[in-house]
């Protein structure tokens, strides 16, 4: 059966037909029904195994990240305007919250390419990198409040002490918060452009889309349990003598920690050194040639390989789908901060706003599967992101327009979760589907995930607390931002369109020995 696997064509007489994001070996037509139906079962086999081991792990890790990253404010929530709250008991400034929201993203922004070109020299192996930084994570969560007002435990394992000691006197106040919450940021960097990137090596252009909205929708579950669990925590309120939003960073950075253990133990390493009890010889070999098959050649010495690292930092196609992704991450971010302060305001008690935001999410998870399956089966991303905007934008209109109704404006965080999420998955897969060459891929995951994520800059900002409940500067940046996404998405849209009709010309001209190293560099983009 392995010979079967194999093109009974010389490479050289092997010719790849494009179809949309599917690509066919037309050379290989020659193989016999049986060896069709066995390469089937391979193939079968193969997505099951990655879809049981690769999109759960990645999931998980992005889930306990989101979490880590917005669980401030539902701890913010559970004591607005209270004595024992987040802000006054660290006699925070009328701006602090934002700025404690803002200089977390200071270093995860400026160390996301430089962690994912690391990751992509695979020096160190892929499960220990994103595992022991993720460990760092809880850790530094868990110390985050365990260590306010309070000397080490006894009951800390040896390998925390170092970690712990260094935390210990710096969050004691306003100023130890923010100076955890940069540290964060710092262990933070990698992880979700690692996490995208892994899911870029492992799945061909077509199979990646389906696998970043479930890669996105494990993000999106953990601030939906986040909400439960404040409600669930605010019922041990000062147990221990700690207030409950305290008890948020201490449970939730434990099982960060926990969490660590099992990816530095199950995630694999990149698909060409896959280990054995993952996949076998014959596996690995078949997913190599199928990946092969939908980007082109990747290997090193490759022709993508040596394009300078320059000419992929200022790729055209990296920073436009970034700056699109940006654009609606102003609303996510805006969401993930705001939305329980937000409710709050409109009535609910700060335990049943912390419920009401669950809904939300959940909106956010189910618009983010069907889109994304809809966009993937019909093979045609724009229109699907075009009217996921048209849902955010109304949202925000009504935001604007502040409709006295509370249930009304209730009803438009659902609108803004359901246009917002799907997007951030539809062009993660977007920009991986243009993109070809571990280089690529490496910088333009994490460009897209570090410098998309500044629109948490933004969000942080613009939510004044002198101007609540009406959040006029807030509302509005929201809208524009969401307008300029829908320009800046059929502006790719028109550019991407216009390099293949560029692209189909200049083919026409060449030979077949010149058409094939054409196509090395200069492949057909998709929609």
């Amino acid at each position: 059966m392995t010979e079967a696997l194999k093109p009974v064509l010389p490479p050289s007489e092997l010719r790849v037909e494009e179809k949309g994001d599917e690509l066919v070996e037309s050379g290989a037509g020659s193989s016999s029904p049986a060896s069709s139906v066995e390469e089937r079962k391979l193939d079968n086999a193969l997505l099951w195994k990655r879809d049981l081991l690769i999109v759960p792990i990645m999931g998980v890790l992005y889930m306990v990240l989101f979490l880590d990253r917005t669980n401030i404010a539902n701890a913010r929530s559970l004591g607005i305007g209270q004595p024992d709250g987040l802000e006054m008991s660290l006699n925070m400034p009328s701006n602090g919250y934002n700025t404690a929201l803002w200089i977390f993203y200071i270093p995860f922004v400026l160390a996301e390419v430089p962690a994912n070109l690391i990751l992509n020299l695979n020096k160190i192996r892929p499960g220990i990198f994103l595992g022991c930084q993720m460990f760092l994570l809880g850790s530094y969560n868990y110390s985050f409040l365990y260590a306010l007002g309070r000397s080490l435990s006894s009951m800390l394992t040896a390998r925390l002490v170092g970690i712990l000691g260094m935390c210990q006197g710096l969050t004691r106040s306003y100023g130890g918060l923010l100076a955890v919450r940069f540290l964060l940021g710092i262990f933070e960097s990698s992880l979700p452009a690692g996490a995208t990137y892994m899911i870029s090596m492992y799945y061909t252009r077509r199979e990646a889309a389906v696998r970043f909205a479930w890669f996105f929708n494990f993000a999106l579950a953990g601030p939906l349990f986040s909400g439960l669990l404040a409600y669930a925590i605010e019922n041990i309120d000062g147990a221990g003598g700690y207030q409950g939003w305290r008890w948020i960073f201490i449970i939730e950075g434990l099982v960060t920690c926990f969490i660590a253990v099992f990816v530095i133990w199950l995630c694999p390493n990149f698909p060409q050194h896959a280990q054995t009890w993952f996949l076998t010889t014959q596996e690995r070999d078949r997913l190599m040639n199928l990946l092969e098959t939908s980007r082109g050649a990747e290997a090193k010495g490759s022709a993508v390989d040596n394009v300078p690292i320059w000419k992929v930092l200022v790729d055209w196609r990296i920073h436009l789908l970034t700056m699109c992704f940006f654009c609606c991450d102003i609303t996510a971010s805006s969401i993930a901060s705001f939305s329980p302060t937000i409710l709050t305001e409109l009535g609910w008690t700060r335990t049943i706003a912390q419920l009401m935001t669950m809904p939300v999410w959940a909106s956010g998870i189910v618009s983010t599967f069907i889109l994304t399956w809809l966009a993937s089966r019909i093979n045609f991303r724009t229109p699907f992101l075009l009217f996921a905007i048209c849902l955010q934008l109304i949202g925000w209109c009504i935001m604007v327009a502040y409709v006295p109704a509370p249930g009304v404006r209730y009803f438009a965080l659902f609108l803004m979760a359901a246009g917002t999420f799907p997007q951030m998955s539809i062009l993660m897969g977007w920009l991986s589907a243009n993109l070809r060459g571990r280089k690529y891929l490496a910088v333009g995951m994490a460009w897209m995930v570090g410098f998309g994520n500044c629109a948490n800059f933004i969000s942080s900002n613009v939510f004044i607390t002198t101007e609540r409940p009406y959040y006029p500067t807030g509302f509005h940046n929201g809208l524009a931002f969401t307008i300029a996404g829908f320009v800046l998405t059929s502006t790719a849209l028109a550019l991407l369109f216009a390099f293949n009709k560029k692209r189909d010309r200049i083919r026409a001209r060449l030979t077949d020995a010149e058409r094939e190293s054409y196509d090395e560099l200069y492949f057909k983009f998709v929609y």
